[in-house]
C-alpha cells in the first residue's frame, strides 16, 4: 500500500459515514418557549424541570453573545435544531438496538471495546441515550450507572439530582450555559459510593448524525468519600454543510480522598461549534484528573475547570489540541484554589497547521485562605507552517503571598537542526519531521486511553506525511 505523503491525500472520512433520518421526528427550529414545552413534555420532565427549563430559557434570552473568543457569527441559533425524537426507547440489550444505529456505534468500535475494557457504556445517538449497559459485578458494589432522565425518574435518586443539577455550572454562567438548562436532553448519571474502587473505566460515546442539529448532553457524576472512578468520553460527528451545535455540560462532585479520571477525546467534524463546559468540585484531599484530546470541530470554546474547596484537594489537567484547516480551537482550563495546601498542575500541547488556529487559556485563582497552596502551569505549541497560529493566554490571580505559582510557555517551529540530525542518522526529511511531532505530543498522549493513544498518534502521523514544506 502506497503511503500518503500529502495532506490533500488525508482521508478523515472514517468518522463521516451517515444515515438518513425521518425529519417528522425533527421538532422545529430555533429556541422557544414552545419548543422547551414540548421538549419537556416528550421527555416527561417532573415540574421542576419544566419551571428550571423556561427559567434557563428567559436567562439565555437576556445573556448577549461571547464577544472575546473565535469569530462563532456562523453560529445561526434558528436554524438549529434542539431536539429529535428517538427511533425507539433506551435499551439495555444491544440486539434491541435498532439496525442503522448499532451499525454506527459497531463501526466505532464502541461494543467491542465495553466487551473488552469497559465496566458499563453509554450510547447516545442525536438528542437521547439509545444504549446502557453496566456490568452486574459493578452493580453490585453499588456503583449507579444510568441514563440521567432514568436517575430523575427513580425515587432513589431524584432527589440527588435535584440537589446537584446545574448547581457547579448555573444557566447564569454563560449564554450557552443558559441554552444547555434549557433544551438539555441524554447524557449520564454516575454514582460510585464510598470507598469502592471502579479500576475499569465507564465510558459514554456521543454521536450527532442528524445535520443542522445540536446536542445537548448532560453528565452528573459524583463520587463519594475514599472512592475512584476512570470516565471516559468520546464523541464524533459526520461532516455536513452546515453549522451543527455542541453544548453539553458536564458537573463532577469529588469527596473527600476521593479521586476522579476524566478523559475526553472530541473528534467532532469541521462544521461542529463545540461550546462545552465542564467543571468539577473537589473535597478534602480528594483529586480531579482531566485529559483532553480536541482533534475536531470548526470552533471550539472548551476550558474544564475544577474548583478546590479542601485543604488538600488537587486537580491535573492534561491536554492535547490540533488545528488544521478551518479550525478555530480555543482551549485551557481554569483553576480555583479556595482551600489551603491546595495543589494544581496544567500541562498541554497544541499544534497548528494549514492556518489552523490553536489558543491555551488558562485561569489560576488563589484565594486568600488558600495559604500553602500550589499551581505550575505549562502549555507547548508548536505552529508547521508559516500560515498557522498558536497564542498562549494566561490569568493568575493570587490574593495570599503564602502560594507557589509559577507558569511556563514555549511556542515555536520545528527545528531545522532537529530534523538535520535524523536525516543524518537514516531518516527521510518527511519521517524526521512525524518523529519530531510525535515526541512533542508523546508525554501528553501517554495519558489518554489506549486506544485513543492509538487514534491520536495515527492521526498524527497521518496528518504530518510531506504537510510541512
Amino acid at each position: 500500500m502506497k503511503e500518503k505523503t500529502l495532506v490533500a491525500d488525508i482521508d478523515r472520512a472514517f468518522y463521516d459515514f451517515r444515515y438518513d433520518e425521518d425529519e417528522k421526528n425533527f421538532l422545529e427550529s430555533g429556541i422557544t418557549p414552545e419548543i422547551i414545552r414540548e421538549i419537556s413534555a416528550e421527555k416527561g420532565d417532573p415540574e421542576w424541570m419544566t419551571e428550571f427549563r423556561l427559567h434557563s430559557l428567559d436567562v439565555y434570552n437576556r445573556l448577549k453573545m461571547p464577544q472575546w473568543g473565535p469569530d462563532i457569527s456562523g453560529l445561526d441559533m434558528d436554524r438549529i435544531v434542539a431536539y429529535i425524537r428517538p427511533q425507539k426507547r433506551m435499551q439495555s440489550d444491544w440486539n434491541s438496538v435498532p439496525d442503522d444505529i448499532k451499525e454506527t456505534f459497531e463501526k466505532l468500535g464502541i461494543p467491542q471495546a465495553e466487551r473488552e475494557s469497559l465496566a458499563g457504556v453509554g450510547a447516545q445517538y442525536d438528542s437521547e441515550l439509545v444504549y446502557h449497559n453496566v456490568r452486574r459485578e459493578v452493580a453490585e458494589s453499588g456503583v449507579v450507572y444510568t441514563d440521567l432522565e432514568s436517575a430523575m425518574h427513580d425515587e432513589r435518586y431524584a432527589e440527588l439530582i435535584r440537589s446537584h443539577f446545574m448547581k457547579l455550572v448555573p444557566p447564569t454562567d454563560h449564554k450557552f450555559a443558559a441554552l444547555h438548562g434549557a433544551v438539555w436532553s441524554g447524557g449520564s448519571f454516575v454514582y460510585v459510593p464510598a470507598g469502592v474502587h471502579l479500576e475499569i473505566p465507564l465510558q459514554s460515546y456521543f454521536r450527532l448524525n442528524a445535520k443542522g442539529a445540536g446536542q445537548f448532553e448532560h453528565t452528573l457524576i459524583i463520587v463519594e468519600e475514599n472512592a475512584y472512578l476512570h470516565f471516559i468520553e468520546g464523541c464524533s460527528a459526520p461532516k455536513y454543510y452546515e453549522a451543527s451545535l455542541h453544548a453539553g455540560c458536564v458537573e463532577l462532585y469529588v469527596g473527600k480522598n476521593a479521586t476522579l479520571r476524566y478523559s475526553t477525546i472530541e473528534n467532532w467534524s469541521k462544521n461542529m461549534y463545540n461550546l462545552n463546559t465542564k467543571r468539577a468540585a473537589v473535597e478534602e484531599g480528594g483529586k480531579v484528573e482531566w485529559v483532553s484530546g480536541s482533534f475536531g470541530s470548526h470552533v471550539s470554546y472548551l476550558y474544564p475547570m475544577s474548583i478546590l474547596n479542601g485543604r488538600g484537594a488537587r486537580a491535573e489537567f492534561t491536554g492535547i489540541t490540533f488545528a488544521g484547516e478551518g479550525q478555530n480551537l480555543d482551549t485551557g482550563a481554569k483553576i480555583v484554589h479556595n482551600a489551603p495546601e491546595t495543589s494544581s498542575y496544567m500541562n498541554t500541547r497544541s499544534i497548528s497547521k494549514s492556518g489552523g488556529i490553536s489558543t491555551f487559556r488558562s485561569s489560576v485563582v488563589i484565594s486568600e485562605n488558600a495559604v500553602g497552596s500550589k499551581s505550575a502551569v505549562s502549555c507547548e505549541s508548536l505552529m508547521l507552517d508559516s500560515v498557522s497560529r498558536s497564542d498562549t493566554i494566561p490569568s493568575m490571580v493570587i490574593k495570599t503571598d503564602k502560594a507557589d505559582v509559577g507558569h511556563e510557555a514555549r511556542i515555536g517551529r520545528i527545528s531545522d537542526e532537529a530534523v538535520f540530525y535524523l536525516m543524518s542518522r537514516g531518516l527521510d526529511e518527511n519521517s524526521a519531521k512525524a518523529l519530531i511531532v510525535s515526541g512533542f505530543a508523546e508525554n501528553v498522549s501517554k495519558e489518554l486511553p489506549l486506544e485513543y493513544a492509538a487514534e491520536m498518534n495515527n492521526l498524527i502521523n497521518i496528518e504530518m506525511k510531506g504537510s510541512i514544506g
